[in-house]
């Protein structure tokens, strides 16, 4: 049931396309964006055509030149004015996400201030773009390195954190002085809309940010990659899709940052602490309801401690409470739709059907909404679909190991490598899991790696660039090397 709260809260998103500073009707009718929760319809939004795309490609590509040449203290401040509005305002994006995307709403807070802070960090960042000057070694010249906006970027975000997924893209590419069409999933666009209403609000000039939305993705991703005035494509999703785009990418030699799948191993060592590693578990597992890149996927457990472990994490999940995110004391919500909820079932069942124990969860639920019980397994081996492929859901397999290494081979035994998470008392080893397992993430002792500060990305199959820290501007930089004659030869 929508409270009058909710219906005062959705009747101000927007619902049209965002071109140079206007809001458009879409050229291919209406989309229409529903609660997870209860299947019920939120808002009628515009669908962009093709057309829609390239006209927001002509506003970004008119303005790049002028907003490249924006002073980068009125970037930073305009990035810094959208941080304050939004903690002014961090209650209706929390529950905005909530609506359009099932987490619950302590989550969607959380996920206000993880998503703000990406504002505030790049920022602060604009004014730190530095090159340098010195002589060459031979003495003969100077040498002198500057850092240029990329140009036009195409930022694709996805629907599992509405918010933080297009403040980690458009933050570092608005100080680096660069403009941008945002394409954001059709199951969660509301929250994008919202954000540029406020982007606008502080001050941002019209066609430096266009946001299109559209069920007509490929065919317009197509077009906008192959227009030769497009300079970068940033993508968080699938890694075929991800595969895709870079295929299409390199026609036009873009510049490309991928965030792709992940499939996190979590090592529980003989002398870890239980009670921090099943907390941790809960967190690398449970948070989004299991859908993330970077929630923990394969539980890697020392046998002497598995089925302790096992049944520990088995009264934390028992005592989790399901429901719509708005609730009280919700800590589940819903997966984001019914294909989700088939896929979760289908890994569970076929993990059973194998030899996995079922310990606690394991079914869809009836009775409306895409909702699935958080579930545990034990005796999960890496054979089983439950191990090889991305969850994305609230599903956590347990398996076991006997050595170090071969803790090791299980946790690289996968394509993907974005975040890995190891429990361990003994320093020496966490050092020696910190060089060995090949992710571009770990959290040592830790269910949680994200920070604004920190280098967000993956290796092998889970992706290309960082997103955040002080390597993400530089994603969307150029680096220009000037030699002239030294003024002593």
């Amino acid at each position: 049931m929508t409270s009058a709260r909710e219906a005062e809260l959705l009747a101000r998103i927007p619902n049209q396309l965002y071109v140079n500073g206007e809001w458009v009707d879409g050229e291919d009718g209406t989309i229409e964006v529903a609660d997870p929760a209860t299947g019920k319809v939120l808002r009628t939004i515009a669908n962009a055509s093709v057309a829609d795309g390239v006209r927001a490609l002509d506003a970004a590509s008119s303005i790049q030149a002028e907003w490249a040449r924006t002073p980068a203290r009125v970037r930073g401040e305009i990035l810094r004015k959208s941080f304050d509005l939004l903690q002014e305002r961090a209650e209706d994006f929390a529950l905005l996400m909530t609506l359009e995307m099932g987490k619950p709403l302590a989550e969607a807070r959380g996920e206000v201030a993880y998503g703000g802070e990406f504002l505030r960090w790049f920022g602060e960042e604009a004014v730190r773009i530095t090159g340098r000057y010195n002589a060459s070694p031979e003495g003969t010249g100077q040498m002198i390195v500057t850092h240029r906006p990329v140009g036009p970027c195409y930022l694709i975000t996805p629907w599992n954190f509405p918010l933080a997924m297009v403040t980690r893209k458009v933050a570092p590419a608005l100080a680096a002085g660069c403009t941008a069409i945002v394409k954001p999933a059709t199951l969660t666009p509301l929250t994008t809309l919202a954000l540029v209403a406020l982007l606008e609000e502080a001050g941002l000039p019209p066609g430096v940010v266009n946001v299109i939305t559209t069920t007509s993705t490929a065919a317009l991703s197509e077009r906008l990659i192959a227009d030769p005035r497009l300079r970068k494509v940033s993508f968080t999703g699938s890694t075929p899709v991800g595969v895709q785009l870079l295929k299409q990418s390199a026609d036009n030699v873009l510049r490309t940052s991928m965030e792709l799948g992940g499939n996190a191993p979590f090592v529980v060592f003989a002398d870890a602490d239980l009670d921090a590693a099943v907390d941790g578990a809960i967190i690398a597992k449970f948070r989004n309801i299991g859908q993330a890149c970077t929630a923990a996927n394969r539980f890697i457990v020392h046998e002497s401690v598995a089925a302790e472990f096992a049944v520990r994490l088995a009264e934390k999940v028992n005592a989790m409470t399901m429901g719509r995110g708005t609730e009280d004391g919700v800590t589940i919500g819903p997966l984001i739709d019914d294909k989700a909820v088939a896929n979760t079932a289908r890994l569970v069942t076929g993990a059973v059907a194998q030899g996995a124990t079922l310990i606690v969860g394991g079914n869809a639920v009836a009775g409306g909404g895409s909702f699935f019980e958080p579930t545990v397994l034990d005796g999960v081996t890496p054979e089983m679909a439950v191990s090889a492929e991305e969850i994305f859901g609230p599903v956590i397999g347990i398996q076991r190991f006997s050595t170090e290494e071969e803790a090791v081979r299980l946790a690289n035994a996968t394509e993907y490598g974005l975040v890995g998470y190891v429990f361990t008392a003994d320093a020496k080893r966490g050092q020696r899991m910190i060089e060995l397992i090949d992710t571009g993430m770990m959290g040592l002792n830790a269910g949680a790696v994200s920070n604004a500060a920190g280098p967000f990305g993956g290796v092998k199959q889970s992706g290309l660039g960082r997103e955040g820290g002080l390597e993400g501007i530089h994603e969307y930089l150029e680096t220009k090397y000037t030699l002239m004659p030294s003024a002593f030869a």
